[in-house]
């Protein structure tokens, strides 16, 4: 599935409720008070569960751990299309996304200051 078909579904699946959207992770990341909590990327839906929800989330079907830099990710998962295939299933994954979501601090976007590296730098006088 496409990742912008499948942000389309999340998109109804979340209708109602004040989420940001993000591109994120090759795809469209839906944030909730600044916190990432479910995504449409190309490897399939990007769930954010937490830590202690990885091993119960992993049980079922068309799970698998997300893995970046050679090392599962803890607190997120991919689901494929036999996880989401129904608006059933996609609604279930959103309600966990956004129950861990909503138990996270909010993240307040501040702009980041200069670095040695993007400051100009000036010669001698």
């Amino acid at each position: 599935m496409s990742v912008d078909i499948l942000a389309e579904r999340i998109r109804s699946a979340l209708a109602g409720r004040k989420v940001t959207e993000r591109r994120m992770f090759g795809g469209i990341c839906f944030m909730l008070n600044g916190n990432m909590a479910i995504a449409a990327s190309p490897n399939g839906l990007l769930v954010r569960v937490g830590k202690e929800g990885d091993q119960a989330a992993l049980r079922r079907p068309g799970t698998r751990p997300m893995i970046q830099r050679d090392r599962p990710m803890a607190g997120y998962l991919y689901v494929d299309e036999t996880g989401t295939r129904t608006g059933r299933q996609l609604a279930a994954w959103v309600e966990i996304a956004m129950s861990h979501a909503a138990t996270l601090p909010t993240k307040v976007r501040t702009k980041k200051p200069a670095t040695s590296r993007n400051r100009t730098r000036r010669g001698p006088s």
